[in-house]
């Protein structure tokens, strides 16, 4: 089954559709690797078994989500700085 790219791609639509229930960005960069790994085997340059699959797929998730935390995650300044305890 890991080596259909079809069932990649569905998967990755599927991690999609999951990130728009629960936002926050913790579906997504699973979504575009699975995408992204599906296409390379469909394209055929990615050919391999289960174990370097999912190490593509792993790596391609992990910079994804960095990148997108980097980029839509939390600015510079965007901290919230409490000024009053909500127990006081």
């Amino acid at each position: 089954m890991l080596l259909l790219w079809w069932a990649w791609v569905v998967a990755g639509f599927a991690l999609g559709v999951l990130e728009v229930i629960v936002p926050g960005f913790i579906f997504l960069g699973f979504a575009i690797g699975a995408v992204v790994t599906g296409a390379l085997i469909g394209l055929g340059v990615l050919t391999g078994g289960p174990s370097l699959l999912l190490l593509v797929f792993a790596a391609i998730s992990v910079a994804t989500w960095f990148t997108l935390r980097r980029t839509m995650g939390v600015r510079e300044g965007q901290s919230k700085i409490w000024h009053k305890d909500i127990n006081d």
